[in-house]
């Protein structure tokens, strides 16, 4: 169940993010640049357990009920998506201003100059943080124990409930973090090699 918050958020988050940061490193609209960044901004500046009770405990006041999975992971997508488009519109902005001006002499338009020039080079730069925010989602999936979802850690405490063996299962618990976290680390370096390839 960890896993599966963790992935599935982290495929939204990634979707988000790309969208989401790709479209604030252009001017905008003052209604769709307002709209972006109070998303971002909300998102960044409220607790993760403030938002994973908004979602599964308030919006069923307004008629929506949301299985408490999918809240979880949807929350965690739309949090962590806000972190990482940050990422992504830096990395964006760091792309040389030269290379844009050469695309459009070469003819290319503007999603064409993003779609092969610009973002490939941004996402070279954000896999780091990428790997990094999936790493930490992970770790933020802990916080789904407020809602009834069994993942790891309500594991571990209804075992804890049932053995009174804190230190045996707590360290347990963050062993299999570590294990599942810093396998992050070999995959994230695969990728930077394989990016940097035609650097």
């Amino acid at each position: 169940m960890t896993l599966k918050i963790g992935i599935l958020g982290f495929v939204i988050a990634v979707g988000l993010s790309l969208v989401v940061g790709a479209l604030r490193s252009h001017k905008l609209p003052k209604i769709i640049s307002f709209i972006l960044g109070f998303y971002v901004e909300f998102f960044r500046c409220t607790p993760l357990i403030v938002q994973l009770f908004f979602v599964y405990y308030g919006m069923p006041t307004i008629g929506v009920k949301i299985d408490p999975v999918f809240a979880s992971i949807v929350t965690m997508g739309l949090n962590s998506g806000a972190y990482m488009s940050e990422n992504v519109r830096g990395s964006i902005l760091s792309v040389d201003k030269g290379q844009y001006e050469a695309a459009k002499l070469l003819g290319f338009n503007s999603f064409q100059v993003n779609r092969y020039i610009v973002l490939p080079q941004a996402i070279r730069v954000a896999i780091p943080a990428f790997m990094n925010g999936f790493s930490t989602m992970i770790k933020e999936t802990s916080m789904a124990s407020v809602l009834p979802v069994i993942e790891l850690t309500k594991l571990g405490n209804q075992i804890y409930a049932k053995t009174y063996h804190p230190f045996e299962i707590y360290i347990s618990l963050g062993v299999l973090y570590f294990v599942m976290t810093y396998s992050m680390t070999f995959v994230a370096r695969k990728l930077e090699r394989k990016a940097t390839k035609w650097q």
